[in-house]
């Protein structure tokens, strides 16, 4: 009898122990009572009935989704390759386990054609260059649909964009051509402000003759200064008046 008695308070202890759970933190623990969920414990120690109750962790931390590359065709018809990655928490543990078989494959696979979706709307500059907006159109999209599983989609981020080498060279192309033409604008713009100054010059030394006279000394002495062997014949400006008053007559 005795050993009986030992034996059912061993058994009890043993019942009593099996039945203490604890979890981190970062988890908790969905109950299925009879197979109908009870409610999420944790974290810490709690305890579930032994062989009634059954437990299901679940990590709350976020997670990443690394989004193989997908090839897509855009809205301007140019076919290209992007990958991304997806970061995700689970708020509601039960959720999470009792409305989707397995919420991270869902995940992948929902963030996998929401991508591809998205970037086939838009046109290949928007995909280079717009890519916080392309982010947020995906991150939306599959927020939406996450959001009945318990599962908070927090970012997308994509990573990179793999263009075709014909379509590298032709945007190669098109970007010197752009550059030599801001070249040549700038240089235009430079000539007719050149031109104006030129005309405004030449406006003054008719009006002041003393003005072409300093401008012939200043050319002599850079000229002078260059060391060079040209040699110059120097004229008075008298004469060359003189000669203006002349052809006029004539």
């Amino acid at each position: 009898m005795e050993a009986l008695t030992g034996a059912f308070f061993t058994f009890l202890i043993f019942l009593t122990l099996s039945g203490c759970k604890l979890d981190k933190e970062y988890q908790r623990g969905v109950i299925f009572r009879l197979g109908r969920i009870s409610g999420v414990r944790g974290p810490g120690l709690y305890w579930i009935i032994p062989i009634i109750d059954q437990k299901t962790q679940i990590d709350i931390r976020t997670k990443t989704v690394d989004i193989e590359p997908q090839e897509t065709v855009t809205a301007d018809s140019v076919t290209i390759k992007v990958n991304a990655v997806l970061y995700y928490r689970i708020l509601n543990p039960a959720k999470a386990i009792n409305q989707v078989e397995n919420y991270q494959m869902a995940v992948y696979q929902t963030a996998l054609t929401t991508l591809r979706n998205v970037v086939g709307q838009n046109i290949l500059d928007d995909v280079l260059q717009n890519r916080d907006k392309i982010n947020t159109k995906v991150q939306e999209i599959v927020d939406e649909i996450t959001e009945p599983w318990g599962i908070v989609i927090e970012r997308v981020e994509t990573k990179d964009v793999e263009i075709p080498s014909a379509m590298q060279r032709a945007m190669a192309k098109e970007a010197e051509a752009i550059r030599e033409k801001r070249a040549r604008l700038i240089k235009a713009s430079a000539e007719q402000e050149a031109s104006i100054k030129l005309a405004e010059a030449s406006q003054l030394i008719a009006k002041n003759p003393a003005a072409l006279e300093l401008r012939r000394l200043q050319m002599l002495t850079e000229i002078g200064a260059e060391n060079n062997t040209t040699t110059l014949v120097m004229m008075p400006s008298d004469l060359i008046v003189l000669a203006q008053k002349l052809s006029e007559k004539l």
